[in-house]
């Protein structure tokens, strides 16, 4: 006789979060992937596109001083020193 295999994963959860996915379960022996397989995710991911878009339409979600340190930050940003660079 032979054993269905599972790759398994160990993860690490806040108490709460454990909490609301036991919650979540539809019968007391239902496993955890089984009720994340059945949760809905919503896609959130967001495109270089969809930002500039997001942008021209009400703006960037940063303040005037924030954009101006990254663009110091990046005027300041030198490439790595070539360690392999002789003489």
């Amino acid at each position: 006789m032979h054993s269905a295999c599972m790759a398994t994963k160990t993860i690490s959860l806040k108490l709460e979060a454990y909490e609301r996915l036991r919650s979540a379960r539809v019968t007391p022996d239902e496993s955890f992937s089984r009720v994340i397989l059945r949760a809905e995710w919503p896609n959130s991911a967001m495109s270089a596109a969809d930002f500039q878009e997001r942008c021209r339409k009400v703006g960037p979600h940063f303040s005037e001083a924030i954009l101006n340190r990254l663009e110091e930050n990046d005027r300041a940003d030198l490439p790595p020193e070539n360690k392999w660079k002789t003489g």
